[in-house]
């Protein structure tokens, strides 16, 4: 019997290993190796449809999901770039389709990566350069209306940032996080973000810090971009659990966003914003309501209603996984959480593992007023995890009743054993690579 094709092609796990080891480091920031690539692939940065670029610290993801709903809903095929992914690389690659776009399939992966490998020779470049080079490519390769591009990490010297004319570039809400590349002051931080903003292009930025949004108003004035800002030239509410748009062109009144949290809210309204600032893309409006309530982003407060974990909890009890790793990040898990808790009270018990460059004490201070019980867990086969008894440290410190398992499953049956006269709430958080590998055993990886 002849051996299929398929033995002889490269598992996708060896190849990034390969990729992997290239460049010493994970990170490091820079573009002289992104334009080597791109020139030797021919440029494909610059045979794409109209690119909405996308930077921020939080809510990039989430705002990303919603634009690419509403465009979809509109009819229009989207092509998405983002980062990072929880289980599967694939994730980070969707393309464009008439009804919906799909995740890369392995074997045009594959041969995309394959290609950048050829035309890197072996010079040094990080994974994220190689990948990005390789949405590049994928993304020119295949027919789309729009593309999305999110931001890995600041803006300034971040491997996306060699679009020249994008059709838009859109900040999400700042804060202080990757404070050792970025720089460990907000007005920093803001800078390196809006680095992104290119000459004369639409400049969409959600609510700001005002030490945050001084830096991006000079950088939108010193490029001449028009500036749209929340509060300022749009304006989004909460009135009777819908969400009401308002500009100078007008007011929408639209239904709740699918994905739970008041924060939500906003970075709907930013993507409403965006779209809306861009006359050439025709939306109208039952696709913008059709984008809010259909957008899907695994990992923002996502309720676990299927899978392994709930056999191994408290039978009840409700799970809920959240990437949020910053302070800002539990901010608003933590609301979200007391959103819950005013419909639905439950004790709440918070399962959390974090990256060792991580503010453990900032992120656990959000929920300090909510719950007494924390748990620690290590995020397993992840470099550069915080130690569990550091992590343990971090919510003494804060008074909390704390205890130090080996994993999640552990944690969730160590619940299991305690009698409770409601079956508690709990929610897993801490970091996004905790997360993917909750989804992973969970048996529910985004699809």
């Amino acid at each position: 019997m002849n051996a299929s094709s398929d033995s002889a092609k490269t598992p996708l796990g060896e190849l990034i290993g390969r990729l992997s080891a290239l460049h010493q480091k994970r990170i490091d920031l820079g573009l002289e190796r992104m334009h080597r690539l791109l020139e030797r692939l021919g440029h494909p940065e610059r045979k794409l449809a109209p690119v909405i670029h996308i930077a921020g610290t939080n809510g990039k993801g989430s705002t990303l999901a919603y634009l690419r709903a509403t465009l979809e809903a509109a009819g229009l095929r989207v092509h998405a770039y983002t980062s990072p992914y929880l289980v599967r690389i694939n994730e980070c690659f969707r393309l464009g389709r008439v009804g919906g776009g799909v995740l890369v399939g392995d074997d045009e992966l594959r041969a995309a990566l394959e290609e950048v490998e050829r035309v890197n020779a072996g010079e040094a470049a990080t994974l994220f350069e190689l990948k990005t080079a390789a949405a590049f490519h994928l993304f020119a390769q295949n027919a789309a209306d729009v593309v999305l591009l999110e931001v890995g990490l600041g803006g300034r010297l971040d491997s996306t940032n060699v679009v020249d004319a994008p059709a838009a570039c859109v900040i999400t809400p700042v804060s202080m996080d990757h404070m050792d590349f970025l720089g460990d002051t907000l007005t920093s931080i803001a800078g390196e973000k809006a680095a992104i903003i290119k000459h004369g292009v639409p400049v969409i930025c959600a609510e700001q810090m005002p030490e945050a949004m001084a830096v991006i108003e000079a950088q939108a004035k010193r490029m001449r971009a028009p500036l749209f800002a929340a509060s300022e030239n749009w304006h989004v509410n909460v009135e009777r659990g819908r969400l009401v748009y308002s500009d100078d062109r007008g007011l929408m009144d639209l239904p709740a966003p699918r994905l739970f949290g008041r924060h939500q809210f906003a970075n709907a309204g930013l993507a409403i914003a965006t779209l809306r600032a861009l006359p050439a893309i025709k939306v109208n409006h039952a696709a913008f309501e059709a984008g809010i309530v259909g957008a899907e982003w695994p990992a923002r407060m996502q309720r676990l209603t299927s899978g392994e974990l709930l056999s191994w909890g408290p039978q009840g009890s409700e799970i809920w996984l959240d990437g949020g790793h910053n302070a800002e990040g539990g901010r608003v898990a933590a609301a979200a959480l007391g959103d819950l808790e005013e419909r639905v009270s439950r004790p709440l018990v918070v399962i959390a593992g974090m990256m060792a460059n991580k503010d453990a004490q900032g992120f656990l201070a959000n929920f300090a007023g909510l719950t007494r019980h924390i748990i620690a867990v290590p995020i397993p086969d992840t470099e550069n995890a915080m130690p569990i008894d550091r992590l343990a440290d971090a919510a003494r410190s804060l008074g909390m009743r704390v205890e130090t398992v080996s994993g999640v499953e552990a944690a969730l049956r160590a619940l299991a054993k305690l009698a409770y006269d409601v079956p508690p709430r709990i929610l897993i958080s801490g970091s996004l690579y905790l997360a993917g590998h909750v989804l992973a055993i969970n048996g529910t990886p985004p699809a």
